[in-house]
Protein backbone atom coordinates (compact mmCIF):
# COMPACT_ATOMS: atom_id res chain seq x y z
CA UNK A 1 0.00 0.00 0.00
CA UNK A 2 2.84 2.40 0.82
CA UNK A 3 4.36 1.83 -2.61
CA UNK A 4 0.98 2.46 -4.26
CA UNK A 5 0.53 5.70 -2.31
CA UNK A 6 4.00 6.79 -3.38
CA UNK A 7 3.17 6.02 -7.01
CA UNK A 8 -0.03 8.04 -6.79
CA UNK A 9 1.65 11.01 -5.13
CA UNK A 10 4.18 11.42 -7.93
CA UNK A 11 1.70 10.71 -10.72
CA UNK A 12 3.04 7.27 -11.61
CA UNK A 13 0.25 4.93 -12.61
CA UNK A 14 0.44 1.20 -11.85
CA UNK A 15 0.88 -1.07 -14.87
CA UNK A 16 -2.29 -2.03 -16.72
CA UNK A 17 -4.09 -5.11 -15.50
CA UNK A 18 -3.66 -8.04 -17.93
CA UNK A 19 -7.42 -8.69 -17.99
CA UNK A 20 -7.81 -10.32 -21.42
CA UNK A 21 -5.49 -11.03 -24.30
CA UNK A 22 -5.28 -13.06 -27.51
CA UNK A 23 -2.23 -15.33 -27.60
CA UNK A 24 -0.73 -17.46 -30.35
CA UNK A 25 0.64 -20.69 -28.91
CA UNK A 26 2.44 -23.43 -30.89
CA UNK A 27 -0.66 -25.62 -30.57
CA UNK A 28 -2.97 -22.85 -31.71
CA UNK A 29 -4.52 -19.52 -30.68
CA UNK A 30 -6.08 -19.08 -27.24
CA UNK A 31 -7.87 -16.39 -25.28
CA UNK A 32 -6.13 -15.73 -21.95
CA UNK A 33 -8.18 -14.25 -19.11
CA UNK A 34 -7.32 -12.93 -15.68
CA UNK A 35 -9.45 -15.29 -13.56
CA UNK A 36 -11.53 -12.88 -11.51
CA UNK A 37 -12.91 -15.64 -9.29
CA UNK A 38 -9.46 -15.98 -7.73
CA UNK A 39 -8.94 -12.31 -6.90
CA UNK A 40 -7.72 -10.76 -4.68
CA UNK A 41 -5.87 -13.76 -3.26
CA UNK A 42 -4.18 -14.70 -6.51
CA UNK A 43 -3.61 -13.16 -9.94
CA UNK A 44 -4.05 -16.32 -11.98
CA UNK A 45 -4.67 -16.67 -15.69
CA UNK A 46 -7.28 -18.89 -17.29
CA UNK A 47 -6.56 -20.16 -20.81
CA UNK A 48 -9.55 -20.73 -23.10
CA UNK A 49 -8.63 -22.81 -26.13
CA UNK A 50 -12.18 -23.05 -27.49
CA UNK A 51 -15.61 -21.51 -27.18
CA UNK A 52 -17.04 -24.01 -24.63
CA UNK A 53 -14.17 -23.10 -22.29
CA UNK A 54 -14.92 -19.40 -22.76
CA UNK A 55 -18.63 -19.96 -22.12
CA UNK A 56 -17.75 -21.70 -18.85
CA UNK A 57 -15.52 -18.77 -17.90
CA UNK A 58 -18.36 -16.34 -18.59
CA UNK A 59 -20.94 -18.33 -16.62
CA UNK A 60 -18.66 -18.81 -13.62
CA UNK A 61 -17.72 -15.09 -13.67
CA UNK A 62 -14.04 -15.73 -14.32
CA UNK A 63 -14.59 -12.98 -16.90
CA UNK A 64 -17.37 -10.48 -16.20
CA UNK A 65 -18.52 -6.89 -16.57
CA UNK A 66 -20.69 -5.73 -19.44
CA UNK A 67 -18.06 -4.05 -21.69
CA UNK A 68 -15.50 -6.81 -21.18
CA UNK A 69 -18.11 -9.48 -21.92
CA UNK A 70 -18.68 -7.81 -25.28
CA UNK A 71 -14.96 -7.90 -25.99
CA UNK A 72 -14.68 -11.52 -24.85
CA UNK A 73 -17.65 -12.49 -27.00
CA UNK A 74 -16.07 -10.95 -30.08
CA UNK A 75 -12.78 -12.72 -29.44
CA UNK A 76 -14.73 -15.95 -28.87
CA UNK A 77 -16.20 -15.73 -32.35
CA UNK A 78 -12.73 -15.11 -33.75
CA UNK A 79 -11.41 -18.11 -31.81
CA UNK A 80 -14.06 -20.37 -33.33
CA UNK A 81 -13.31 -19.02 -36.80
CA UNK A 82 -9.55 -19.48 -36.52
CA UNK A 83 -10.01 -23.01 -35.17
CA UNK A 84 -12.32 -23.88 -38.06
CA UNK A 85 -15.28 -24.52 -35.75
CA UNK A 86 -18.91 -23.75 -36.61
CA UNK A 87 -18.99 -19.96 -36.15
CA UNK A 88 -22.78 -19.68 -36.11
CA UNK A 89 -23.06 -22.34 -33.41
CA UNK A 90 -20.27 -20.74 -31.39
CA UNK A 91 -21.95 -17.32 -31.63
CA UNK A 92 -25.22 -18.79 -30.36
CA UNK A 93 -23.50 -20.47 -27.41
CA UNK A 94 -21.70 -17.26 -26.47
CA UNK A 95 -24.73 -15.02 -26.76
CA UNK A 96 -26.75 -17.30 -24.46
CA UNK A 97 -24.02 -17.49 -21.80
CA UNK A 98 -25.47 -14.56 -19.78
CA UNK A 99 -28.81 -13.01 -20.74
CA UNK A 100 -28.80 -9.55 -19.12
CA UNK A 101 -25.52 -7.96 -20.24
CA UNK A 102 -26.38 -6.60 -23.69
CA UNK A 103 -22.72 -5.98 -24.58
CA UNK A 104 -22.08 -9.72 -24.83
CA UNK A 105 -24.55 -10.12 -27.67
CA UNK A 106 -23.33 -6.93 -29.30
CA UNK A 107 -19.72 -8.12 -29.40
CA UNK A 108 -20.68 -11.58 -30.63
CA UNK A 109 -22.93 -10.25 -33.40
CA UNK A 110 -20.37 -7.68 -34.50
CA UNK A 111 -17.55 -10.22 -34.95
CA UNK A 112 -19.88 -12.84 -36.42
CA UNK A 113 -21.27 -10.29 -38.88
CA UNK A 114 -17.79 -9.33 -39.98
CA UNK A 115 -16.95 -13.01 -40.47
CA UNK A 116 -20.10 -13.69 -42.53
CA UNK A 117 -19.53 -10.64 -44.71
CA UNK A 118 -15.96 -11.74 -45.38
CA UNK A 119 -17.09 -15.25 -46.31
CA UNK A 120 -19.65 -13.81 -48.70
CA UNK A 121 -16.94 -11.77 -50.43
CA UNK A 122 -14.51 -14.68 -50.74
CA UNK A 123 -14.41 -18.36 -49.94
CA UNK A 124 -11.14 -18.38 -47.97
CA UNK A 125 -12.11 -19.17 -44.33
CA UNK A 126 -8.65 -18.18 -43.04
CA UNK A 127 -9.00 -14.65 -44.36
CA UNK A 128 -12.52 -14.44 -42.96
CA UNK A 129 -11.20 -15.56 -39.55
CA UNK A 130 -8.57 -12.82 -39.71
CA UNK A 131 -11.35 -10.31 -40.37
CA UNK A 132 -13.26 -11.53 -37.29
CA UNK A 133 -10.13 -11.21 -35.16
CA UNK A 134 -9.50 -7.70 -36.48
CA UNK A 135 -13.08 -6.78 -35.56
CA UNK A 136 -12.59 -8.08 -32.01
CA UNK A 137 -9.39 -6.07 -31.68
CA UNK A 138 -11.13 -2.97 -33.00
CA UNK A 139 -13.90 -3.35 -30.40
CA UNK A 140 -11.26 -3.80 -27.70
CA UNK A 141 -9.56 -0.54 -28.71
CA UNK A 142 -12.85 1.35 -29.03
CA UNK A 143 -13.84 0.33 -25.51
CA UNK A 144 -10.51 1.55 -24.14
CA UNK A 145 -11.06 4.91 -25.82
CA UNK A 146 -14.66 5.06 -24.58
CA UNK A 147 -13.43 4.49 -21.03
CA UNK A 148 -11.26 7.59 -21.20
CA UNK A 149 -14.10 9.70 -22.58
CA UNK A 150 -16.51 8.53 -19.87
CA UNK A 151 -13.97 9.40 -17.19
CA UNK A 152 -13.70 12.96 -18.52
CA UNK A 153 -17.44 13.48 -18.94
CA UNK A 154 -18.18 11.89 -15.59
CA UNK A 155 -15.75 14.04 -13.63
CA UNK A 156 -17.00 17.17 -15.41
CA UNK A 157 -20.54 16.27 -14.31
CA UNK A 158 -19.44 15.67 -10.72
CA UNK A 159 -17.65 19.02 -10.64
CA UNK A 160 -20.78 20.69 -11.98
CA UNK A 161 -23.10 19.01 -9.47
CA UNK A 162 -20.64 19.19 -6.56
CA UNK A 163 -18.53 22.35 -6.91
CA UNK A 164 -15.49 22.51 -4.69
CA UNK A 165 -14.14 18.98 -5.19
CA UNK A 166 -13.47 16.65 -2.30
CA UNK A 167 -15.99 14.19 -3.73
CA UNK A 168 -17.21 11.35 -1.51
CA UNK A 169 -18.50 8.73 -3.92
CA UNK A 170 -20.40 5.53 -3.20
CA UNK A 171 -20.12 2.72 -5.74
CA UNK A 172 -21.56 -0.78 -6.07
CA UNK A 173 -20.13 -3.92 -7.66
CA UNK A 174 -17.00 -3.54 -9.82
CA UNK A 175 -16.65 -1.15 -12.75
CA UNK A 176 -12.90 -0.72 -13.18
CA UNK A 177 -10.23 -2.14 -15.46
CA UNK A 178 -11.52 -5.63 -14.67
CA UNK A 179 -14.66 -4.96 -16.74
CA UNK A 180 -13.23 -2.95 -19.61
CA UNK A 181 -10.74 -2.58 -22.40
CA UNK A 182 -9.57 0.55 -20.56
CA UNK A 183 -9.85 1.71 -16.95
CA UNK A 184 -13.54 1.03 -16.63
CA UNK A 185 -16.81 2.94 -16.43
CA UNK A 186 -17.93 4.37 -13.06
CA UNK A 187 -14.65 3.43 -11.39
CA UNK A 188 -12.74 5.25 -14.14
CA UNK A 189 -14.54 8.45 -13.17
CA UNK A 190 -13.55 8.01 -9.51
CA UNK A 191 -9.99 7.18 -10.56
CA UNK A 192 -9.74 10.34 -12.65
CA UNK A 193 -11.07 12.36 -9.70
CA UNK A 194 -8.39 10.77 -7.53
CA UNK A 195 -5.60 11.58 -9.98
CA UNK A 196 -6.74 15.19 -10.17
CA UNK A 197 -6.90 15.53 -6.40
CA UNK A 198 -10.69 15.75 -6.20
CA UNK A 199 -11.58 12.42 -4.58
CA UNK A 200 -12.00 12.58 -0.82
CA UNK A 201 -13.33 9.04 -0.31
CA UNK A 202 -14.53 6.10 -2.39
CA UNK A 203 -17.14 4.14 -0.45
CA UNK A 204 -17.15 0.54 -1.72
CA UNK A 205 -20.22 -1.66 -1.20
CA UNK A 206 -19.06 -5.23 -0.67
CA UNK A 207 -21.78 -6.37 -3.13
CA UNK A 208 -23.24 -9.59 -1.84
CA UNK A 209 -23.47 -12.45 -2.44
CA UNK A 210 -20.32 -12.75 -4.59
CA UNK A 211 -18.49 -9.75 -3.11
CA UNK A 212 -17.37 -8.11 -6.35
CA UNK A 213 -16.96 -4.86 -4.44
CA UNK A 214 -14.93 -6.36 -1.62
CA UNK A 215 -12.84 -8.65 -3.78
CA UNK A 216 -12.46 -6.58 -6.94
CA UNK A 217 -13.22 -2.89 -6.46
CA UNK A 218 -11.27 -2.72 -3.21
CA UNK A 219 -8.44 -4.55 -5.00
CA UNK A 220 -8.41 -1.97 -7.80
CA UNK A 221 -8.73 0.98 -5.41
CA UNK A 222 -5.79 -0.26 -3.31
CA UNK A 223 -3.77 -0.94 -6.44
CA UNK A 224 -4.25 2.69 -7.51
CA UNK A 225 -3.58 4.20 -4.09
CA UNK A 226 -7.10 5.65 -3.79
CA UNK A 227 -8.68 6.68 -0.47
CA UNK A 228 -11.40 4.06 -0.02
CA UNK A 229 -13.43 2.27 2.63
CA UNK A 230 -15.35 -0.98 2.38
CA UNK A 231 -18.85 -1.32 3.82
CA UNK A 232 -21.53 -3.98 3.99
CA UNK A 233 -24.38 -3.33 1.57
CA UNK A 234 -26.80 -2.86 4.46
CA UNK A 235 -24.64 -0.07 5.94
CA UNK A 236 -25.17 2.27 3.00
CA UNK A 237 -28.30 3.81 4.52
CA UNK A 238 -26.42 4.93 7.62
CA UNK A 239 -23.81 6.63 5.43
CA UNK A 240 -26.50 8.62 3.64
CA UNK A 241 -28.15 9.53 6.95
CA UNK A 242 -24.81 10.79 8.28
CA UNK A 243 -24.32 13.01 5.22
CA UNK A 244 -21.20 11.12 4.15
CA UNK A 245 -22.18 10.50 0.51
CA UNK A 246 -21.98 13.24 -2.13
CA UNK A 247 -22.94 11.05 -5.10
CA UNK A 248 -23.63 7.44 -6.07
CA UNK A 249 -21.82 6.30 -9.20
CA UNK A 250 -22.44 2.88 -10.74
CA UNK A 251 -22.17 1.03 -14.04
CA UNK A 252 -24.81 -0.85 -16.01
CA UNK A 253 -25.30 -4.16 -17.76
CA UNK A 254 -28.22 -2.99 -19.89
CA UNK A 255 -29.98 0.34 -20.33
CA UNK A 256 -33.45 0.16 -21.87
CA UNK A 257 -34.81 2.66 -24.39
CA UNK A 258 -36.68 4.57 -21.68
CA UNK A 259 -33.54 4.91 -19.53
CA UNK A 260 -34.27 2.07 -17.10
CA UNK A 261 -30.97 0.65 -15.85
CA UNK A 262 -30.16 -2.99 -15.11
CA UNK A 263 -27.14 -3.26 -12.83
CA UNK A 264 -25.83 -5.56 -10.12
CA UNK A 265 -28.53 -6.37 -7.59
CA UNK A 266 -28.45 -3.80 -4.80
CA UNK A 267 -28.26 -0.83 -7.16
CA UNK A 268 -31.99 -0.02 -6.99
CA UNK A 269 -32.02 0.37 -3.17
CA UNK A 270 -29.11 2.82 -3.51
CA UNK A 271 -31.13 4.84 -6.03
CA UNK A 272 -34.05 5.01 -3.60
CA UNK A 273 -31.75 6.11 -0.78
CA UNK A 274 -30.12 8.70 -3.01
CA UNK A 275 -33.49 10.12 -4.04
CA UNK A 276 -34.64 10.42 -0.43
CA UNK A 277 -31.42 12.10 0.66
CA UNK A 278 -31.18 14.40 -2.42
CA UNK A 279 -27.91 12.82 -3.55
CA UNK A 280 -27.09 12.50 -7.30
CA UNK A 281 -27.37 8.95 -8.66
CA UNK A 282 -25.15 8.64 -11.74
CA UNK A 283 -24.86 5.73 -14.17
CA UNK A 284 -21.72 5.44 -16.31
CA UNK A 285 -21.77 3.05 -19.28
CA UNK A 286 -20.71 2.97 -22.94
CA UNK A 287 -23.34 3.34 -25.64
CA UNK A 288 -22.90 -0.38 -26.39
CA UNK A 289 -24.76 -0.99 -23.11
CA UNK A 290 -27.81 0.92 -24.38
CA UNK A 291 -30.42 -1.43 -25.86
CA UNK A 292 -32.89 0.62 -27.84
CA UNK A 293 -34.74 -2.57 -28.82
CA UNK A 294 -35.74 -3.13 -25.17
CA UNK A 295 -38.56 -0.70 -24.46
CA UNK A 296 -38.40 -0.45 -20.68
CA UNK A 297 -37.18 -2.03 -17.46
CA UNK A 298 -39.98 -4.59 -17.31
CA UNK A 299 -38.77 -5.95 -20.67
CA UNK A 300 -35.22 -6.64 -19.43
CA UNK A 301 -34.48 -10.29 -18.76
CA UNK A 302 -32.91 -10.54 -15.31
CA UNK A 303 -30.47 -13.41 -14.88
CA UNK A 304 -31.22 -15.71 -11.95
CA UNK A 305 -28.07 -17.12 -10.39
CA UNK A 306 -27.73 -20.45 -8.53
CA UNK A 307 -29.01 -20.53 -4.97
CA UNK A 308 -25.75 -21.91 -3.61
CA UNK A 309 -24.18 -18.46 -4.11
CA UNK A 310 -26.49 -17.23 -1.32
CA UNK A 311 -26.34 -20.43 0.73
CA UNK A 312 -22.56 -20.64 0.87
CA UNK A 313 -19.54 -18.53 1.60
CA UNK A 314 -17.17 -19.40 -1.19
CA UNK A 315 -13.42 -19.33 -1.34
CA UNK A 316 -12.70 -19.42 -5.09
CA UNK A 317 -8.94 -19.36 -4.69
CA UNK A 318 -9.16 -22.83 -3.15
CA UNK A 319 -10.94 -24.38 -6.10
CA UNK A 320 -11.01 -24.00 -9.86
CA UNK A 321 -13.41 -21.85 -11.88
CA UNK A 322 -16.37 -24.07 -12.70
CA UNK A 323 -15.28 -26.68 -10.16
CA UNK A 324 -15.09 -27.00 -6.37
CA UNK A 325 -15.31 -23.52 -4.85
CA UNK A 326 -14.61 -24.51 -1.26
CA UNK A 327 -18.11 -23.42 -0.17
CA UNK A 328 -19.03 -23.17 3.53
CA UNK A 329 -22.76 -23.50 4.27
CA UNK A 330 -24.24 -20.48 6.08
CA UNK A 331 -27.90 -21.61 5.91
CA UNK A 332 -29.60 -24.96 6.52
CA UNK A 333 -29.14 -27.36 3.63
CA UNK A 334 -32.08 -27.20 1.24
CA UNK A 335 -33.05 -23.62 2.11
CA UNK A 336 -34.74 -21.98 -0.90
CA UNK A 337 -32.79 -18.96 -2.13
CA UNK A 338 -33.72 -15.93 -4.22
CA UNK A 339 -30.67 -14.80 -6.16
CA UNK A 340 -31.25 -12.36 -9.03
CA UNK A 341 -27.97 -11.12 -10.48
CA UNK A 342 -29.41 -7.69 -11.27
CA UNK A 343 -32.17 -5.27 -10.37
CA UNK A 344 -33.80 -2.50 -12.38
CA UNK A 345 -33.62 1.19 -11.54
CA UNK A 346 -36.32 3.31 -13.25
CA UNK A 347 -35.21 6.45 -15.09
CA UNK A 348 -36.90 8.83 -12.65
CA UNK A 349 -34.40 7.74 -9.99
CA UNK A 350 -31.37 8.32 -12.25
CA UNK A 351 -29.83 11.79 -12.17
CA UNK A 352 -27.73 11.26 -15.30
CA UNK A 353 -26.37 8.63 -17.66
CA UNK A 354 -22.78 9.27 -18.73
CA UNK A 355 -21.48 7.67 -21.94
CA UNK A 356 -18.49 8.20 -24.20
CA UNK A 357 -20.74 10.40 -26.37
CA UNK A 358 -21.79 12.69 -23.55
CA UNK A 359 -24.30 12.91 -20.72
CA UNK A 360 -28.09 12.51 -20.65
CA UNK A 361 -29.80 14.49 -17.88
CA UNK A 362 -32.68 14.40 -17.21
CA UNK A 363 -32.88 10.78 -18.32
CA UNK A 364 -35.54 10.40 -21.01
CA UNK A 365 -36.04 8.05 -23.92
CA UNK A 366 -35.77 10.92 -26.38
CA UNK A 367 -32.53 12.17 -24.87
CA UNK A 368 -31.03 8.69 -24.83
CA UNK A 369 -31.99 8.04 -28.46
CA UNK A 370 -30.50 11.37 -29.57
CA UNK A 371 -27.24 10.60 -27.78
CA UNK A 372 -27.03 7.11 -29.27
CA UNK A 373 -27.67 8.50 -32.74
CA UNK A 374 -24.28 10.19 -32.46
CA UNK A 375 -22.55 6.89 -31.81
CA UNK A 376 -21.30 4.70 -34.63
CA UNK A 377 -21.56 1.69 -32.30
CA UNK A 378 -25.33 1.76 -31.80
CA UNK A 379 -27.87 0.94 -34.47
CA UNK A 380 -31.21 2.74 -34.25
CA UNK A 381 -33.88 0.31 -35.45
Amino acid sequence: MADQDAQSSVGIEPPALPVLRWDELPEGPVLVLLDQTRLPAEEAELVCADVPALVRAIRTLAVRGAPLLGIAGAYGVALAAVRGDDVAEAAELLERARPTAVNLGYGVRRAAGAYRAAREREADPERAAAVALAEARALHQEDAEASGCMARYGLALLDELLPGGGHRLLTHCNTGALVSGGEGTAFAVALRAHREGRLRRLWVDETRPLLQGARLTAYEAARNGMPYSLLTDSAAGSLFAAGEVDAVIIGADRIAADGSVANKVGSYPLAVLAKYHHVPFIVVAPTTTVDLDTADGVSITVEQRPGNEVMELTFPQIGVAGGDTGGLLVAPAGTPAYNPAFDITPPELVTAIVTEEGTVSPVTGVGLAELCARSSQVTIS
